[in-house]
C-alpha cells in the first residue's frame, strides 16, 4: 500500500504541486479577490490580465486587457486609485468569458492595477496586479500628529509625519469629475499613500449642505451615497465620514431657504430621531450596515451665526449655542433610545467642528492678536470668542450620557471669523498657528486639527500652499509644526 501510494506521488506529483498552489492563492486571498504580480501575461485563477507592451516603462501607453467568466456590469479599473479610460468591451462565447479593454500611460515608480465591479453599489474589488518593482517597505512608519489640512496639495511634504486630510463628496454628484465617487477614491488612494488619515465631509449638493427639511426622496438618495461610500473596496481606508457643514448657516440651505436644516431635522438624518428606534433609514443605521468599520461623526455647527436657533437653550442663550446643545440633546436622547432596544453602536463615534479664531478680539482686549487662542475671551452674550469656542462645544458634548468623551475633529480652523469676513491672507497674526496649536495639544479629546485649506484656486486668501499675503508665516508655522512631537 505504501508503494501504490508513492508510486502515485511520483506519477501525479505535478498536479498535486498545481492544487496545492491553487489552494494556497485561494486562502491567501479575500473571498471574490485575486491578487497577482506574475507578469504581463497572467493565465491563472480568474480574472486574467494581459498587457501591452509586456514590459512598460514609465510614459509609456500601455493596453490591459482583463477577461472574466461573468460578465460584469458598473466595472472600472484604476490604475495607483486613478480611473484608466475604457476603450472596449467584447463578449467571447466561444471562450465563455467577456473582455474588457483599458488604456493608460505608464505612470513612474511602483503601479498597482486593480479592476471592480459593481461600482453603481459602491466598487468591489475583482482583482488586481502589480506592474513594475515592488515598493521597499518604509524604514519606519510615520509618525501620527493631531494636524491636518483641508484639501492638502499632492506635493506637500509631510515630513515623516501621519496626518489629516478633509475631503468633500456630494451626493447629488456622485459621477461628477471632481467631486464624485471615483475622484474622491483618487485623492484618499492618494492620501493613503503618504500615510495621512482622511475625513471625509459628505454633502448632500452644492449650497445645500443636507437635504432640505421634510425632503423624504432627497433624504433617501443622500442615504443611498452614504451606503455607496461606505460599500466600496477604494474607500475602506476612510477614517471617518461626517455628515455635512454649517446646517445653521443660511449659506448652507440655498435650494430651500424656506426650508432649513433644523436640529430635529438633522438628528432625523443622522439618528432617526423622532422615528421609531427600529427604523434603519439613518446615517448611523446605513453606513454601519454597510461597513461596521466606518466611523460616524456628527458634521460641524457654525460659532457666530444668527440665522438658526435651537429649541433647547443653552446657559449661554446665543443661536449658534442653542441650536448645537438642541441637535446634542436630540442625538443623545435618539442614540439612548436605540441602545434600550438592544441596537449596536446606535450613536455617533465623535463630533466634526468649526472652530476659527478671531485676532480682533484679542486686540480689542488689549492683548497680542496672536495671543486669541490663549485668551478666554467673551462676546456680550457670554459666548466665548476666538478659538476657544472649543470649550463651548465641548462643554456641550460632554453634558450628555451617549456623547460624553466622545473624541472631536476640527476639520476647519484659520482666523476666519464668518461675521466679520477677513480672510486670513489680511488679518493672520504671526504666532496664532502655533498658540492655537498649544491648546489642541493639551486637549485628549481634540483628535484632528485641520487648517482651512491647503491648495485649492478658489480659496487663495485661505491657502497655505500659495502663501499669499500673511499666509507666509502661517505657512512656515505649519511646517515648523510638524517636525515638533505630536
Amino acid at each position: 500500500m505504501k508503494r501504490a501510494g508513492m508510486a502515485w506521488l511520483r506519477r501525479y506529483r505535478g498536479w498535486a504541486i498545481a492544487g496545492l498552489i491553487g489552494l494556497w492563492i485561494a486562502l491567501a486571498a479575500p473571498p471574490g479577490e485575486v491578487a497577482l504580480r506574475l507578469g504581463p501575461d497572467t493565465e491563472g485563477p480568474w480574472p486574467r490580465f494581459r498587457i501591452e507592451p509586456p514590459s512598460p516603462r514609465p510614459g509609456d501607453e500601455v493596453t490591459l486587457e482583463v477577461r472574466d467568466r461573468v460578465p460584469w456590469a458598473h466595472i472600472l479599473l484604476t490604475v495607483n486609485g486613478a480611473p484608466a479610460a475604457l476603450q472596449r468591451i467584447e463578449d467571447q462565447p466561444e471562450l465563455g468569458t467577456w473582455r474588457w479593454v483599458w488604456r493608460f500611460r505608464m505612470p513612474d515608480g511602483p503601479v498597482q492595477v486593480a479592476f471592480y465591479r459593481d461600482c453603481h453599489l459602491g466598487c468591489q474589488l475583482r482583482g488586481r496586479m502589480a506592474l513594475g518593482e515592488a515598493e521597499p517597505a518604509p524604514s519606519s512608519s510615520p509618525l501620527p500628529t493631531k494636524l491636518g489640512l483641508v484639501f492638502p496639495h499632492p506635493d506637500r511634504d509631510w515630513k515623516g509625519r501621519s496626518g489629516w486630510a478633509v475631503e468633500l463628496t456630494y451626493a447629488q454628484l456622485g459621477e461628477d469629475r471632481d467631486w464624485g465617487i471615483d475622484a474622491l477614491a483618487a485623492r484618499v488612494a492618494r492620501h493613503e499613500a503618504k500615510g495621512l488619515r482622511v475625513l471625509v465631509r459628505v454633502d448632500y449638493d452644492r449650497g445645500q449642505t443636507l437635504p432640505p427639511a421634510g425632503d423624504m426622496e432627497g433624504l433617501l438618495r443622500y442615504l443611498r451615497y452614504l451606503e455607496r461610500l461606505a460599500r466600496d473596496d477604494r474607500l475602506q481606508g476612510v477614517y471617518a465620514y461626517f455628515l455635512g457643514s454649517g446646517p445653521n448657516d443660511a449659506s448652507s440651505n440655498r435650494m430651500a431657504p424656506d426650508r432649513p436644516i433644523t436640529p430635529a431635522w438633522y438628528a432625523r438624518i443622522l439618528i432617526g430621531y423622532g422615528e421609531s428606534p427600529l427604523r434603519v433609514d439613518h446615517a448611523v443605521a446605513v453606513i454601519r450596515m454597510a461597513n461596521p468599520r466606518a466611523r460616524v461623526l456628527v458634521g460641524p455647527v457654525r460659532p457666530w451665526v444668527r440665522d438658526q436657533d435651537g429649541e433647547r437653550r443653552y446657559r449661554v442663550d446665543v443661536p449658534w449655542l442653542n441650536y448645537f446643545h438642541t441637535l446634542v440633546a436630540y442625538i443623545d436622547e435618539s442614540a439612548r433610545s436605540k441602545g434600550a432596544m438592544g441596537v449596536w453602536k446606535p450613536g455617533p463615534d465623535g463630533f466634526a467642528l468649526h472652530v476659527p479664531g478671531r485676532p480682533e478680539a484679542a486686540r480689542a482686549a488689549g492683548y497680542p492678536e496672536a495671543e486669541e487662542p490663549l485668551r478666554d475671551l467673551r462676546g456680550p452674550e457670554g459666548a466665548r470668542m476666538g478659538f476657544r469656542a472649543l470649550y463651548d462645544w465641548l462643554e456641550i458634548i460632554n453634558a450628555y450620557p451617549s456623547t460624553r468623551g466622545r473624541p472631536v475633529y476640527i476639520t476647519s480652523s484659520n482666523t476666519y471669523a464668518p461675521d466679520e469676513k477677513i480672510p486670513p491672507a489680511h488679518n493672520y497674526p504671526p504666532g496664532w498657528l502655533t498658540a492655537a496649536w498649544s491648546v489642541v495639544a493639551q486637549e485628549p479629546q481634540v483628535e484632528a486639527f485641520c487648517w482651512f485649506l491647503d491648495a485649492d484656486p478658489q480659496w487663495e486668501d485661505f491657502s497655505l500652499w500659495w502663501g499669499k499675503g500673511r499666509l507666509r508665516d502661517a505657512a512656515a508655522e505649519f511646517e515648523a509644526l510638524l517636525t515638533r512631537a505630536p
